[in-house]
């Protein structure tokens, strides 16, 4: 199976940061973000290469440079410049590179987490849907809550895990490679396509999309170096995690 990286947003709420340098580059632990992300999917043998989706034309170029030298655990790497036509239209270039491979591990870079992309892929098979996304349902807040009474506070809780009451979406996927025949049909009438809401969301409404839920696992997303900075205890905990 293939593993997508799409690291062609523009990373509005990095700025200034990401006018500079793209949100596949904020620095973690020493390392690029998606540097990280490229080391942890290579640990699994179901992952038989590596496709980064950005605008090399731009900032993008910068993840290909840093990719020049650096040895990927014997996975081939390759680079698709984007279309600049949404998280579902970029897509449409990947037919000719995915093979014969029926599925393919869609991931946006701004997602870290150590997500069991074996468990994740064994889940899609079983359930036999076309996509698989992987969701939350419980989240570490990142401010203090109050437990109040009668409007009276009767206790404090310091970053407390919450039960969601709806599922989060993350930004993990594994696609049916049947889905970018569907955006190619779509594309035809819209310049730019939503991945979740012009393409998933007609097929859930069929059934045919499956929540893997990751439980308690860590999940953080990288949208600034603040973020970060501010999430400092996740993210280390994330990266050890990821056995970078």
């Amino acid at each position: 199976m293939k593993a997508v990286i799409l690291a062609g947003g523009h990373g509005t709420r990095g700025r200034p940061f990401t006018d500079y340098i793209p949100k596949a580059m904020i620095p973690i632990h020493g390392k690029p973000l998606i540097a990280h992300i490229v080391r942890y999917l290579s640990s699994f043998k179901i992952i038989d290469g590596i496709i980064i989706l950005a605008d090399f034309d731009g900032l993008g170029k910068q993840i290909e440079r840093y990719f020049e030298n650096q040895k990927i655990a014997g996975k081939p790497l390759k680079f698709i410049q984007d279309s600049q036509s949404g998280t579902g239209g970029d897509l449409v270039h990947l037919e000719k590179m995915l093979g014969k491979n029926a599925e393919f591990l869609l991931w946006f870079v701004d997602n870290l987490t150590p997500i069991d992309i074996k468990n994740m892929f064994q889940f899609h098979i079983k359930q036999n849907t076309l996509a698989t996304i992987a969701t939350r349902r419980y989240r570490k807040e990142e401010t203090g809550y109050a437990i109040v009474e009668d409007g009276i506070v009767v206790e404090f809780r310091e970053k407390p895990m919450i039960k969601l009451e709806m599922a989060e979406c993350l930004g993990v996927y594994i696609l049916n490679s049947k889905i970018l025949k569907i955006i190619k049909l779509k594309k035809t009438r819209r310049k730019a396509l939503n991945l979740s809401y012009d393409i998933l969301q007609s097929l859930s409404k069929e059934g045919k999309i499956s929540a893997y839920d990751i439980g308690k696992s860590p999940w953080i997303d990288v949208d600034s170096p603040s973020r970060v900075e501010r999430e400092k205890e996740l993210v280390s905990v994330i990266i050890k995690k990821l056995g970078s």
